[in-house]
């Protein structure tokens, strides 16, 4: 497992700098909504148990409780994927590479990572009132060559985030100058 000490494949004498998940606002979000849709069906009951006579019949009652079993159970699923792949989400910052975790899925993963002197476009984006109150944004990192784009998404700090990394590869280029892009070796 992860920790902020520790991942697999660590390269010997590699110090992990910033260990970030997503901002704690993405999993409140999930956790809101799983209130507010787990609700439904009783304000559903109390609504036509007024109304309508048929919810006190046996047959009505027994569809109606198979009916909110299944719908517990659906927001109880989307609860814990959503939570699940909020918290399996990881990006790793160490002294040599930074480390994108994505959960695609409930068994599915893509690990990849950029060696820092490789980095040349590091680049924060905040947007929406939200983001911008409880300070969370979005860094993408492009590095030299044909490589797709990191996207730290939805990070606290992504500012500071980007600032630091953007130091790191500039120290790692200088103490390592043979690693630079393949620009700079042409």
């Amino acid at each position: 497992m992860y920790t902020k000490h520790h991942f697999p494949n660590q390269k010997p004498n590699e110090k992990i700098l910033m260990f970030i998940r997503r901002h704690w606002i993405v999993v409140a979000k999930i956790i809101i909504l799983s209130i507010l849709i787990s609700v439904l069906p009783i304000a559903f009951y109390l609504f036509f148990a007024r109304q309508y006579e048929f919810l006190s019949q046996d047959l009505y009652r027994s569809v109606y409780v198979l009916f909110n079993s299944a719908y517990a159970l659906f927001v109880i699923l989307f609860t814990f994927s959503n939570f699940i792949d909020y918290y399996l989400d990881v990006w790793i910052v160490t002294d040599m590479r930074v480390i994108n975790i994505e959960q695609k899925g409930l068994f599915a993963r893509e690990m990849s990572e950029k060696e820092l002197g490789r980095m040349q476009d590091i680049t924060s984006e905040i947007k929406g009132f939200w983001a911008t109150v409880f300070h969370f944004g979005d860094v993408h990192i492009q590095t030299a060559g044909e490589e797709q784009r990191f996207i730290f998404k939805q990070i606290p700090e992504a500012d500071e985030v980007t600032r630091q990394i953007s130091d790191l590869a500039a120290e790692y280029r200088k103490a390592h100058p043979e690693s630079g892009s393949e620009e700079d070796v042409a």
